[in-house]
């Protein structure tokens, strides 16, 4: 028979992102009403009932469960975000979690860039790909971590080119945005013209545009911007990224990606 651990005193202040989610996941999963999923999920005996949803992550992480079985497993859960929204969709992003660990782990972050900023945009990048997923393709798993893994990694190089850019060069701080002339010295990059035109198309509005060349191409920190803006890093995170993608769809018929 398995025994529930009892629930966790809820944390003050978390370390970080992952963690924050961790603790929302585990309060599903070790309430006095666990949140469950069927144990045929991920495993073959059909004796075992439900589980709990952490026992489950478990199972799913576990090196000797069979593809088949993770696959019918992502499915599920996935399928669970798409039609029934929360707590599901809380549950389907940390079942990411003991890999987005070992994924971040491994990660070569630059000295000035935070943690939690990494971890952030790793989570918001599997939040954004989880609604687009298919809950039938037995590889979402790999959507989920390949969004997560591009997505730091465009982190890096961003903050890496920020680097780069700070020997003798001050910050700018874009209050608008403007067509430029192309005059000789003009520091404008390829990037920023993009920008331009897309908010000229409407595809992204200013702000928008502003948040993406502020943090893409200038590296500054998101956090910066989300106390300037009165709102949360998570809410600034799942902007940017929706900004993004409009835009991404807007360049792929024109091959500028």
């Amino acid at each position: 028979m398995y025994h529930r651990p009892a629930p966790r005193r809820p944390h003050t202040v978390t370390s970080s992102p992952l963690e924050e989610l961790e603790q929302s996941f585990l309060a599903l999963a070790r309430a006095e009403a666990p949140l469950t999923l069927p144990a045929h999920l991920v495993c073959d005996d059909p004796a075992e009932g439900d589980w709990p949803v952490d026992r489950i992550r478990t199972r799913l992480a576990h090196p000797s469960t069979r593809p088949e079985l993770r696959s019918r497993t992502w499915c599920e859960v996935v399928r669970r975000a798409h039609t029934l929204g929360e707590p599901w969709s809380v549950v389907a992003v940390a079942m990411t979690l003991p890999v987005l660990r070992r994924m971040l782990a491994r990660l070569p972050r630059p000295a000035h860039l935070e943690r939690q900023e990494v971890e952030q945009e790793a989570l918001a990048a599997v939040a954004v790909a989880l609604t687009e997923v298919d809950a039938a393709d037995p590889g979402l798993d790999r959507e989920l971590f390949g969004a997560a893994d591009r997505a730091v990694h465009r982190l890096v190089y961003a903050a890496r080119r920020r680097s780069e850019r700070e020997a003798g060069e001050p910050m700018a701080h874009l209050g608008r945005l403007h067509a430029t002339t192309g005059t000789e010295g003009d520091a404008v990059t390829d990037e920023h013209q993009v920008l331009v035109r897309a908010v000229r198309a409407r595809v992204v509005d200013l702000a928008e545009a502003q948040l993406i060349a502020r943090t893409r191409l200038y590296g500054e920190p998101m956090q910066q911007l989300a106390c300037e803006r009165g709102v949360s890093m998570r809410q600034l995170y799942r902007h940017r990224n929706a900004a993004e993608q409009r835009l991404a769809s807007h360049l792929r018929p024109h091959g500028l990606q």
